[in-house]
């Protein structure tokens, strides 16, 4: 399977369930994996026949900027649901981490994996 991927998408958001976290804005990472048959777009190098991993990058940014979940499941469920949605791909792993979230540690976050069958397409 090719995949086509965005790696440390940041994005500041209103995310969490405690009281200090509904006043600020968090930054958060998003890396997102994509099944998409890369063979067309090879053999006639044309944008056209791309999986177009820009647009994908602006409609997550503009979701996510515009969101205010409480959880980071919450958003990540939406997110894929966007991308299976909107830009035709079977299969999405998308992991969203929260860097800052919990001291000593990098970040935290979840990672999730959806099909386009899975969600009904």
């Amino acid at each position: 399977m090719d995949k086509v991927f965005i790696e440390g998408l940041e994005v500041d958001a209103l995310i969490g369930i405690y009281d200090w976290e509904r006043r600020i804005r968090q930054t958060l990472r998003l890396d997102v994996e994509m099944a998409f048959d890369n063979r067309r777009p090879a053999a006639s190098d044309d944008i056209a026949d791309t999986l177009d991993y820009k647009a994908v990058s602006k409609r997550l940014i503009e979701y996510v900027q515009q969101s205010g979940f409480g959880l980071v499941e919450t958003l990540a469920e939406r997110c894929a649901e966007i991308v299976i949605a909107e830009f035709g791909v079977q299969w999405v792993r998308l992991r969203l981490g929260k860097p800052g979230a919990v001291r000593g540690a990098q970040a935290v976050g979840v990672v999730i994996e959806r099909t386009a069958a899975a969600n009904g397409g």
